[in-house]
């Protein structure tokens, strides 16, 4: 038995900004932003919807794919670090109440924007452990609603949006699923990328800067992390199964900055079309850019039964892992 990706959907708001817009707000100009990260637009979230909405949705869009009804699902895991709440209730139990999915548990995961990578894994092992069949995982992300708009430096990177996966078990002997994880971290690094306010560290009050409960990022640091980190991933998935780069149809990385894989690229031989790119799109999206990456590689057509495919994710924690998938 191997746990197989059965279904994939997606969720992007209307409202788009467009680096022309950021221009009229902040000081910077849409060639700089294109050069620096490749971003040319970002989706932001409706004012009426959280995090959950867009989940609910990119959900709906897998399970009708996957055939897989709500009362099938055995656990939903949602991958937020802009859940509709602080802590709790957490934004999987809002999407199992939306879902209609009574029968499914449901928890959340912080693992940043490696957060849908992690959620694949754990999906794996508990269906190769034999108590579930059909897991919802989800990565969904409101980054407009705590970025610093008169941050030039971060402003111009995040965006809003939602991919949900149905991960089942495959009972066929073809191979297909997602063969083998690496999931790390490095701690260490956790101050380079964080929401300082909000939590027991440093509670909300009355004294809270306001920058401080908005996100924060050592660009530089992360940059050099993330460039170290996809080489390492890339090298010890290929090592794992003794294979070579051009057994892998796409390597599907989380989509933070272009230079980003264009440094892996250079760094390790790689062609640059080998990766599988949105971010003029969509911007960095956190734990959605990989599944709504998916969805669009679906929705062209661009994957078929058998391929094998790698996703890579880094972010906050610092946080930093891989999949290999044979789809």
């Amino acid at each position: 038995m191997t746990a197989e990706i059965r279904g994939i959907g997606a969720f992007i708001p209307e409202k788009v900004i467009t680096n022309e817009d950021l221009c009229k707000t902040v000081d910077t100009t849409d060639e700089w932003i294109k050069s620096h990260t490749g971003i040319e637009k970002r989706h932001m979230i409706a004012d009426e919807d959280a995090t959950s909405d867009m989940a609910t949705r990119a959900a709906r869009v897998a399970m009708e794919r996957a055939q897989v009804d709500a009362e099938e699902l055995d656990m939903i895991i949602v991958s937020s670090v802009t859940g509709d709440y602080p802590g709790f209730p957490s934004t999987a139990c809002l999407v199992q109440k939306n879902l209609g999915a009574e029968q499914a548990g449901a928890f959340d995961i912080l693992a940043g924007c490696t957060g849908f990578i992690y959620g694949l894994s754990i999906a794996k092992n508990m269906i190769l452990g034999g108590d579930f069949k059909h897991i919802l995982v989800i990565g969904a992300e409101s980054l407009t609603r705590i970025t610093n708009w008169d941050d030039r430096n971060t402003c111009v990177l995040f965006g809003d949006g939602a991919g949900a996966a149905i991960v089942s078990a495959n009972n066929h002997v073809d191979g297909r699923g997602i063969l083998q994880s690496v999931l790390k971290a490095e701690g260490a690094g956790a101050e380079y990328l964080m929401r300082k306010a909000g939590g027991s560290r440093h509670p909300l009050n009355a004294e809270t800067n306001i920058a401080d409960n908005l996100l924060s990022m050592n660009g530089r640091r992360v940059y050099g992390f993330a460039v170290r980190v996809n080489t390492i991933l890339i090298n010890s998935l290929l090592k794992k199964h003794n294979l070579r780069i051009g057994d892998i149809k796409y390597i599907v990385p989380h989509q933070a900055n272009e230079r980003i894989i264009q440094a892996v690229s250079e760094r390790m031989n790689i062609p640059m079309d080998k990766f599988y790119l949105n971010i003029r799109e969509y911007a960095n999206t956190s734990a959605a850019s990989v599944p709504l990456a998916l969805n669009e590689m679906v929705e062209k057509k661009l994957l078929n039964k058998g391929d094998l495919i790698m996703t890579l994710g880094f972010g906050a924690g610092l946080t930093y892992g891989g999949n290999l998938i044979r789809w």
